[in-house]
């Protein structure tokens, strides 16, 4: 029989279904800590929302995928993983960054109970064009005072698209280049050169047997491909519909010119029969 292939971790159902495992917890602290400079006492103690979606899945459509977490402090963190950037998606990061903000307040509550909101947004596009750094953290920032009003929401962005082919020396480079790996020589070059991430793959290589798991990760595929069938096919008749409409638009507008100059010769030829006229008498 032959050799299943590892599992993508980028695939949003696999990262959900390995990071949010409590078995794996060390891993996504691990993870968690390259992106984060929090307190090392936060991470002892991870709740997991809604964890359960290898346990639960009952073969219906698996819709948006996501890691919600909270800290020991209260801290709420949300990773999310976005394969194909769309025009909408920075006015959506901070959209549910906001509703994960208010949602924490009841009708009497007070602003100072409200905490941290740290989004984590892993793409495999260009998010940010402006900048070739792989990583980023936004929060509200004066640029011309060059101060922080605060971070009540902390947004970080991990762009796989950026990632240089040398490593950098960072724990982050490491675990991007996990959940970028395409291949078993990818994690076998990044498991070589980190002991943690090591571990992980011997993990994923466990992980990527399970047929339930490989299951969920080739119907996520499918939906996503779909997705990406039925928009292109929107483009492409919204396009064909804007050409037709153009070269509609483009014809009446000849029209109009020679219809503009029939009635101008038709004017001259008018005042021409005129002035005839008024030589013969």
């Amino acid at each position: 029989m032959a050799e299943k292939k590892l599992l993508r971790v980028k695939n949003d159902a696999v990262f959900k279904m390995f990071f949010a495992d409590e078995r794996n917890e060390e891993f996504l602290i691990s993870f968690l800590k390259s992106v984060l400079k929090l307190p090392d006492d936060d991470y002892n103690e991870i709740l997991i929302a809604d964890p359960h979606l290898l346990r639960d899945f009952n073969g219906d459509k698996l819709g948006i995928i996501d890691v919600k977490l909270r800290t020991k402090s209260g801290k709420v963190i949300h990773i999310e993983i976005q394969l194909q950037i769309t025009p909408e998606i920075h006015g959506r990061i901070i959209f549910y960054g906001a509703k994960l903000l208010t949602e924490q307040l009841g009708d009497s509550d007070k602003y100072s109970k409200v905490n941290q909101v740290i989004c984590i947004i892993i793409t495999n596009e260009t998010l940010v064009k402006k900048s070739s750094r792989y990583h980023h953290r936004f929060t509200f920032y004066d640029f011309d005072a060059r101060i922080e009003l605060n971070d009540i929401i902390e947004i970080h962005t991990l762009e796989l698209s950026k990632l240089p082919e040398q490593a950098d020396g960072t724990i982050l480079y490491d675990w991007a280049k996990f959940i970028d790996a395409e291949s078993e020589e990818d994690l076998k070059m990044v498991a070589d050169r980190n002991p943690e991430v090591q571990k992980a793959v011997v993990k994923l290589m466990e992980f990527s047997a399970d047929e339930k798991a490989r299951y969920i990760a080739e119907l996520r595929q499918k939906e996503q491909r779909d997705m990406r069938m039925w928009e292109d096919y929107g483009l492409e008749k919204g396009l064909a519909k804007g050409l037709e409409q153009g070269r509609t638009e483009e014809r009446e507008r000849w029209q109009n010119v020679v219809a503009e100059k029939d009635a101008e010769l038709a004017s001259q030829k008018a005042e021409i029969e005129r002035l005839r006229a008024l030589a013969e008498k």
